[in-house]
């Protein structure tokens, strides 16, 4: 019996075994075989709170940001016209670059609103420039004016007096032809030229309190005065939540054959101003039996619908295509304090999620034939919260988190996208379907290759937030134009480029020394796995074997 036992034991391992092994991860990479431009449509990033724009810890993750790209970054943020003091807090912001006398004549001040912009600048970084929200003196509803939103709170409670019209579109339109006039004077035209303007947020949903005709009004009058400051600005919308429902598909194709052929509210002609059309595409992820199980279904979807729409007019479908937002979900400021299912922010699900999923923008984008231009990840960092706290953050207190090291990799890569095939790679229909929900994990790869470099981004992802043992991944790749490269292997997981584990293991500390923020600040860097080596290339192939932990992303550069 016990030999029987034991056989049937040795068996059952034999299969696990077996089985394990004919599924192991066989990548192929051409790069004699260019699919398209590997264009940084992902140095694109937003946040609510303009004023951390400015404050110590939103310098230095701006400059962070600029640091990694090889382009000039885009920023977008809301809030830039909201009445107030200048005060931070979660979901607010404030410039009061607009208020009234005592006669109701317009009283201008910029102060704010250019230590925003000029945190910018002075880093090479460009504004997508949200034109919003309301200013409380012309809000048709201004009071209750500032919220006092915090984590837990309903969503809806930060809708106040700022989400309404204006009382007279007269001065809405001559409050943006006086910032854009400011903005001129004081960046030069050609700097101006090179941003783009977009007007308010989802106004399909909470953030618009009014009709999508009077939306339409609102973009007009504030179009005409950008224009009458600057003619060759650009701006676009709409800015439209969950692209995939059939509300949202009317607000964009209304939104569309508005500009293309409606009458205009604020000049009385045909048409609007539409350089770019904006929408947005956010994941949704659950929790399921104590575990978080990400979605990146909803994402894609809203992607390709909005895709779908910007193709099927031939006025729009040459036009830039910003995703205004593009998230694994749609709070930021939402901690897992009180959504517990945004528990894969702080570790390296939230970064496999990113690699996978930002190799899908371009699948999509190629497949609809689109002139992509950005996607934005909105997410920043929040001033004076507790650490690691789950906000949907690219750093705390100051110290990079996993995430943000996706972005570094990304800034590695350039020229252009390469063939890729991967065993264990989830088919683009299917993605877009259902996620990644089989059996095994997903172990996906995103190519480029340029004059004298070439990168792969390889991930190892599943929307179950598990851990998982390394798994073995071969690469051939071929088409290399040299006989030898420097092959440096960058990686994320557990043990490398991971703030949070490295916290964890100080015990989770909330008032760190000195000394254990420095070795967090190191910890938060991107690594690398052993020291740059030297490999020869026999005919432009090259073999390379690497292991890969469930929610891991490498990056393999090639020098020669």
């Amino acid at each position: 019996m016990k030999l029987l036992i034991t056989c049937a034991l040795f068996f059952c391992l034999f299969s696990a075994w077996a089985q394990q092994s004919s599924n192991n991860a066989s990548i192929t990479v051409d790069f004699s075989k260019p699919v398209g431009d590997m264009y940084p449509m992902w140095a694109w990033f937003g946040y609510d709170e303009p004023n951390y724009t400015y404050m110590k810890d939103g310098k230095k993750l701006l400059s962070e940001i600029a640091a990694l790209s090889p382009v000039p970054v885009y920023v977008r943020a809301h809030s830039l016209m909201v009445t107030g003091d200048g005060v931070p807090a979660l979901k607010w912001g404030s410039t009061n670059m607009y208020t009234e006398d005592a006669n109701g004549n317009p009283v201008y001040s910029w102060n704010i609103v250019d230590s925003i912009f000029d945190t910018y600048v002075q880093r090479g970084m460009k504004p997508l420039a949200q034109i919003g929200f309301m200013p409380e003196a012309l809000s048709t509803k201004p009071q209750p004016y500032k919220h006092n939103w915090k984590p837990g709170d309903k969503y809806t409670d930060i809708m106040t007096g700022w989400s309404y019209p204006p009382k007279d579109y007269n001065k809405w339109r001559e409050l943006v032809y006086q910032w854009v006039k400011h903005c001129v004077e004081r960046y030069g035209k050609k700097e101006v030229e090179s941003w783009y303007w977009e007007v308010w947020n989802e106004p399909n949903g909470h953030y618009w309190q009014a009709s999508m005709e009077e939306f339409f009004k609102l973009y007009d009058y504030a179009a005409d005065g950008l224009k009458k400051a600057l003619p060759t600005a650009r701006i676009g919308g709409i800015n439209i939540a969950g692209q995939r429902s059939e509300r949202a598909k009317q607000w964009t194709n209304g939104f569309i054959k508005h500009a293309i052929s409606g009458t205009n509210y604020a000049t009385g002609k045909i048409g609007s101003p539409m350089e770019a059309i904006l929408f947005h595409a956010k994941g949704e992820p659950r929790l399921v039996n104590g575990v978080v199980r990400m979605n990146m279904a909803p994402q894609l979807q809203d992607i390709a619908a909005g895709f779908q729409i910007v193709s099927s007019y031939n006025e729009t479908k040459n036009l830039p295509v910003i995703i205004g937002e593009s998230d694994p979900e749609g709070c930021a400021a939402c901690g897992m304090a009180t959504n517990p299912q945004n528990a894969y922010r702080n570790g390296t699900m939230y970064s496999s999620y990113t690699a996978a999923s930002f190799a899908r923008k371009y699948l999509l984008a190629d497949q609809y034939k689109v002139n992509f231009l950005g996607a934005v990840s909105w997410s920043f960092e929040f001033e004076n919260q507790p650490w690691f706290y789950g906000f949907r953050d690219l750093a705390t207190n100051g110290v990079d988190k996993p995430v943000l090291n996706v972005f570094r990799m990304f800034g590695k890569m350039s020229g252009k996208r390469a063939n890729v095939q991967s065993s264990r790679m989830t088919p683009l229909q299917n993605i877009v379907d259902s996620s990644v929900r089989g059996s095994q994990t997903e172990i996906g790869a995103l190519a480029s290759i340029d004059k004298k470099t070439a990168g792969i981004m390889v991930w190892n992802y599943h929307d179950l937030d598990l851990q998982g043992a390394p798994e073995p991944v071969k690469l051939n790749i071929s088409g290399i134009p040299a006989s030898s490269v420097t092959l440096t292997h960058y990686t994320i997981d557990s043990a490398h480029s991971n703030s949070y584990e490295v916290w964890k293991k100080m015990g989770s500390p909330q008032n760190p020394t000195r000394e254990q923020v420095a070795t967090l600040e190191k910890a938060g860097k991107l690594e690398t796995v052993g020291k740059p080596a030297k490999k020869a290339v026999k005919g432009g192939n090259l073999v390379l074997d690497i292991a890969l932990p469930r929610q891991a992303v490498s990056l393999l550069k090639l020098d020669w």
